[in-house]
């Protein structure tokens, strides 16, 4: 067969060595780690770590927004569940993201940014978190857990080609997966599976490399991406298998078990919450996504201004901020290399929905605390011209260390956010 006379289809490429791995498979698998190590801040010794935080029913601007910008600001009802935590907050308003529109349909683009998510043909990108777990994802067992509180098939995370990575919804497997050491055969097994998928991958490389001879220059263009891919999935896989290797953690905190009423995901969240602070304060990851799923709220949140359908929607979401507030407390107590984890931690917390009562998506309710920057204060932008949410994004990713000057439709950092 002769390769040089029309492009090459990468499917029928794989499919035609024999492989039953096609490249979109391997977009669609966990972040591969390229070049991580050369991403690492210079003080990676006491490492920075990120948490992205979105609840899908919006949150009421009434209760959330501070009337005044700046840092002499008074708390509203929500913010003052965080009240212990004030200097470690930034409180931003008159934000959203470009394009992001569809109600409800927003809520798979909070950490992409992706636009029009309400139009046919829709197909994400890639979310914060994953941009992050590609550059620093190899430093740690887990690149990233993405998690969610639902029981339907939602996600904060995607891939770079667009596609949505699967959430652990139940605290005892992930418990189970970040501290339960499994039997000897069973990691045995995993090692061998490893080992193989490496096999099959120098076999692709191979094959590739014979095949490149014949091609165009553009086609050899396509198959370098691919080869280049190929080389950085070797890379995960070798240390996948390293990780297989060591221990889990050992922690002194019992596993838990799965709360099933839908009406309880208050607790739920602190539940999870407990998990992911343990994920942290063991290294066992740096970087985390939560969906926080309260459709079982959604009628209310059409509230109509009824001041008692008002007054049961506050009192779930500030059992929200409670939850969120001890959750931050847990992270400033635990200490490492005189710092504590929520200086080390942003911790990124907000909404796609303006307002859910008339599925808004601007203006949208966000903070975001810890994590090493100037904070404490109320960033107030123009609640009809917003500024782009995508921008905070960018600095969250710099001050990981991670050299971005663009993510998504920003190409500059959050106005006003600077790093501590």
């Amino acid at each position: 067969m002769h390769f040089s006379k029309a492009p090459l289809n990468r499917r029928t490429f794989l499919r035609g060595t024999g492989i039953t791995l096609a490249l979109p498979f391997l977009d669609a698998m966990r972040p591969v780690f390229g070049a991580a190590a050369k991403a690492t801040s210079a003080d990676s010794a006491v490492p920075r770590r990120m948490i992205c935080i979105q609840t899908n029913q919006g949150i009421m601007p009434q209760f959330f927004f501070p009337e005044k910008a700046g840092r002499d600001f008074a708390l509203t009802p929500y913010l003052e569940k965080l009240a212990a935590h004030r200097d470690q907050i930034t409180v931003f308003s008159g934000v959203s993201l470009p394009g992001v529109t569809g109600g409800h349909q927003a809520e798979k683009c909070f950490i992409t940014g992706t636009p029009h998510p309400d139009q046919n043909g829709f197909r994400n990108d890639i979310s914060l978190d994953q941009f992050a777990a590609e550059r620093i994802g190899n430093l740690t067992r887990h690149p990233s857990l993405v998690l969610a509180m639902t029981t339907e098939n939602k996600t904060l995370s995607y891939t770079r080609n667009g596609s949505p990575i699967p959430a652990e919804n139940s605290p005892k497997r992930l418990f189970q997966k970040l501290f339960v050491q499994g039997k000897p055969d069973e990691g045995a097994a995993t090692v061998e599976s490893l080992r193989q998928g490496r096999s099959m991958m120098d076999f692709l490389s191979e094959e590739t490399v014979r095949l490149n001879r014949t091609l165009s220059k553009d086609d050899q263009s396509r198959l370098d991406q691919y080869l280049t891919s190929v080389r950085e999935l070797e890379q995960r896989i070798h240390a996948s298998e390293a990780w297989e290797q060591k221990p889990k953690p050992v922690v002194t905190a019992k596993q838990p078990d799965d709360i099933t009423e839908a009406m309880r995901f208050v607790d739920k969240t602190a539940q999870t919450f407990d998990l992911m602070k343990l994920a942290l304060e063991t290294d066992s990851t740096r970087i985390i996504s939560l969906f926080i799923d309260t459709t079982v709220i959604h009628n209310i949140t059409h509230h109509g201004n009824r001041p008692e359908v008002v007054a049961e929607l506050r009192a779930h979401e500030e059992g929200q901020f409670k939850a969120l507030n001890s959750f931050l407390t847990a992270l400033a107590s635990a200490k490492e290399g005189g710092a504590s984890l929520l200086d080390r931690t942003q911790v990124l917390y907000g909404t796609c929905m303006g307002s859910a009562n008339s599925h808004s998506n601007v203006n949208l309710p966000v903070l975001v605390a810890g994590g090493g920057f100037k904070h404490g204060q109320h960033l107030a932008f123009d609640t009809k011209n917003n500024h782009n949410l995508a921008t905070l994004h960018v600095s969250m990713l710099q001050r990981l260390g991670i050299e971005a000057e663009t993510f998504a439709s920003a190409k500059t950092t959050m106005k006003g956010l600077e790093m501590a």
